[in-house]
């Protein structure tokens, strides 16, 4: 079980899912084909049928504080708009189109963040919010207000002492994960901290010669009731997240030169792009 006894009940969905199905498939921003950009109700529905567990979603707010599904930093590529979405008003980010994506009769706009969150509430599904941390303790009670806490996995780096601070204080103890990039950040996290309900950890390394490819380092991780979570993506910068075990690799050579040393090792989720290549991966390694 991940997490500590005190907040079963509201981990109890992640543990579910967890029991069912590892390691979890966790869709990047869903997946987005056809006319269904990233970060869309459209792109979650397509991740889960492509066999995502979870989806991580990203999110923005607009200059009037209206939360947003959004990566801010890809406006000029995804909406034709140079200017950074946080400095534009909910107003204004309504008139905002996806490129390429938008038709007649099929309007591909920025969606608001509590209405995707909403579309799944009571449903088994998981999201996973990144580039959040900094906005707390404004969007924590926007989340408070869909009633889905067992729903959510906020992400944020463990070196973000003032957001864990926010957490602490606040009064639904949310799902944590928290991105580690040494031993040294692992070992500096709150467990024990019941007012912080720490269930896991994203590992973060550029390169395969590094602690966390340990399985030593990984059995205290889990010791301690975390879930250990890998991101198997390589950024635009070129720089691999997790020791060039990444969704390229899956493409170039195979889903299991990617990935079946990671699941060797007992990561309890990964997340990729390619989720239906690991969902597929994950079923032939049970078979």
């Amino acid at each position: 079980m991940f997490g500590d006894a005190v907040h079963t009940q509201l981990n109890g969905l992640l543990n579910s899912l967890a029991a069912s199905s590892r390691p979890l498939v966790v869709s990047h921003a869903g997946v987005a084909v056809g006319p269904f950009p990233s970060n869309t109700t459209a792109a979650v529905r397509c991740a889960l049928q492509s066999g995502a567990d979870l989806v991580k979603i990203d999110v923005s707010a607009s200059a009037d504080h209206i939360f947003y599904a959004f990566h801010d930093g890809f406006e000029d590529e995804l909406l034709g708009e140079e200017r950074n979405i946080q400095s534009l008003t909910a107003a204004e980010i309504a008139q905002l189109s996806y490129r390429w994506k938008n038709r007649p009769g099929h309007r591909a706009q920025v969606e608001r963040l509590a209405s995707l969150l909403g579309e799944f509430r009571g449903k088994p599904v998981m999201f996973a919010l990144d580039r959040s941390w900094w906005r707390w303790p404004t969007l924590l009670r926007v989340l408070d207000g869909l009633k889905m806490a067992d729903q959510l996995l906020l992400k944020v780096p463990s070196w973000e002492t003032a957001a864990l601070g926010a957490l602490r204080q606040h009064r639904t103890a949310y799902p944590v994960l928290a991105i580690c990039s040494t031993p040294e950040e692992l070992a500096a996290l709150p467990l024990g901290d019941e007012a912080v309900n720490l269930v896991g950890v994203e590992l973060i390394t550029h390169d395969a010669d590094h602690p966390w490819f340990d399985p030593d380092v990984l059995d205290s991780i889990h010791r301690n009731d975390l879930l250990i979570w890998i991101n198997s993506e390589t950024l635009t910068t070129g720089i691999p997240l997790f020791g060039g075990f990444d969704d390229e690799k899956a493409v170039m050579e195979s889903p299991t030169a990617a990935w079946s040393h990671l699941l060797d090792l007992g990561v309890d989720a990964v997340q990729t792009e390619l989720p239906w290549l690991l969902r597929e991966l994950r079923e032939d390694r049970r078979r």
